[in-house]
């Protein structure tokens, strides 16, 4: 943290209860600078999350705590309805003293809170396949519960984030301006991902004719943004939820197949250890669809496999993208590293395809 913020300013300008009694940096994500806050209240020691939200990336922090309070808010009446736990089963957004859903220091820096969940975990691997399985029912919960919402009420926090047809076009662009004189050392990924131009529109063209309704979607279905109970295993509750804006539903589920459904890391260099597994991709369909419980439409369900790819080849081209425009966007610890990452998401992608049939058939055996 920096020297020059003032953490007792940011303390007292929010809605806190308690004395407080310490800090100490939480999570492994890569966004915003998260901390964990211990207060000594009447009821025991209480914990809270603390955020400094990135506005680099997300420059209207105001929308963007507008969108979360508004899901938050739509998810804890549910969850109330359901005789469920509502301070652990969604996030709670901690407002400041001002009102506001977020604080603005004498810095200029953002800052959110939330509630601690406590007794829960994270995961950044899919350590045993119910993890995995947990994590679907989650997200498909996630979307069941906010079936109703008016998607379109919400912000877009990144504009045409899952837009693929307009990331081929910056593609493109990137390969034609070849601004480091990448491109003839990529010449097969390039070509690869060229030969499925056509492909890129499918969804973006179904939805824009109005065969797939625009949901709530939370845009960044990892394993880690699931809070995992401690005792019981199960995933309760759905987190980091900066991404939340209107989309597809093929999206959501496909990026959570090409993360949690590869056989490697998303930079591994060795390319034979890259696959994707169909036994992880059945857990995670049927995770996904029980929880889902009949909300979705039959065009959205024939998509699931679509999204998939799409959100695996979105992620390929984006990567090699940034390859071609000298590592701008993405953070490398190594040359060639955002090349790699590329290279993992087109083997993915050539694996996909020929397992497709297969993978069709997963969906339809749990529609």
């Amino acid at each position: 943290m920096s020297k020059n913020i003032d953490l007792n300013e940011i303390i007292e300008s929010l809605q806190f209860e308690g004395e407080f009694m310490g800090s100490k940096p939480f999570g492994s994500g890569h966004i915003n600078d998260t901390f964990k806050l211990d207060f000594k209240a009447e009821e025991g020691q209480k914990s809270y999350i603390l955020q400094r939200i990135n506005h680099e990336i997300f420059q209207n922090p105001a929308q963007l705590m507008e969108n979360i309070h508004g899901v938050t808010s739509h998810l804890r009446k549910k969850i109330i309805e359901n005789g469920g736990d509502p301070e652990r089963e969604t996030l709670n957004v901690i407002p400041a003293k001002s009102g506001e859903l977020f604080y603005k220091d004498s810095n200029g820096l953002y800052w959110r809170a939330y509630n601690f969940i406590d007794k829960a975990s994270s995961y950044d691997i899919v350590e045993d396949p119910e993890l995995f399985y947990q994590s679907a029912l989650a997200f498909g919960n996630f979307q069941r519960l906010l079936a109703d919402y008016p998607a379109d009420t919400l912000h877009e926090t990144i504009v045409d984030f899952h837009h693929t047809r307009k990331r081929f076009d910056t593609f493109v662009k990137a390969v034609e301006e070849d601004v480091c004189g990448r491109a003839k050392d990529v010449e097969e990924e390039i070509a690869f991902i060229l030969d499925r131009k056509d492909y890129t529109s499918i969804l973006v063209d179904m939805q824009e004719k109005g065969d797939l309704p625009l949901r709530v979607t939370h845009n960044d279905t990892k394993l880690n943004n699931v809070m995992m109970d401690n005792k019981t295993g199960k995933g309760i509750c759905v987190v980091d939820l900066d991404t939340v804006m209107p989309g597809l539903i093929a999206n959501d589920f496909g990026d959570a197949i090409r993360f949690g459904a590869s056989t490697a890391l998303e930079d591994e260099q060795d390319l034979s250890k890259v696959s994707m597994d169909l036994d992880l991709f059945d857990i995670y369909t049927k995770g996904f669809l029980e929880a889902d419980d009949g909300s979705l439409t039959e065009k959205e369900i024939d998509t699931l496999t679509v999204g998939a790819k799409m959100m695996t080849l979105e992620c390929g081209m984006r990567f090699l993208t940034d390859h071609l425009q000298g590592d701008n966007y993405f953070k490398i610890q190594r040359e060639n590293h955002n090349l790699d990452r590329a290279r993992t998401q087109i083997k993915l992608v050539a694996d996909m395809e020929y397992k497709m049939d297969k993978m069709e058939q997963i969906v339809n055996k749990y529609r």
